[in-house]
């Protein structure tokens, strides 16, 4: 995984789980890699794995059975969809904006540009 400056890496590592969940290719209710397996999907460190597990404990997506492992909760979408919802309204979307108004980008343009992403990016199975 290639990673930014803009955000700590166990965010990054924390946002790659949540996109799985919500792609369903970690189902709710199933186990989930180990720490030391993500950390060698990710190429880091298991410290940083194990952050990243603890932050999404904290929000309630994921949960430890002692002995088992790590499992996406019954609730996960949900709730990543609220967390990613509030961080992108408060953070992301007034640059967002502020982009549009400075090179004058219309409402119209946007709304044609994203149906043609949707469509490309996920289209109908």
């Amino acid at each position: 995984m290639e990673f930014n400056d803009t955000q700590a890496i166990y965010l990054q590592i924390a946002d790659y789980i949540c996109e799985q969940i919500l792609l369903e290719k970690w189902p709710t209710e199933k186990r989930i890699p180990s720490v030391r397996d993500l950390a060698a999907l990710m190429e880091v460190n298991p410290n940083t794995a194990m952050r990243s597990y603890d932050f999404l404990q904290q929000k309630e997506i994921i949960y430890n059975k002692r002995g088992i492992g790590y499992f996406a909760s019954l609730h996960a979408p949900e709730r990543i969809k609220a967390y990613r919802k509030e961080r992108f309204l408060e953070t992301e979307l007034p640059e967002f904006f502020r982009t549009l108004y400075l090179l004058d980008i219309s409402m119209e343009e946007i709304q044609e540009r994203y149906d043609a992403f949707v469509k490309e990016t996920y289209p109908a199975t």
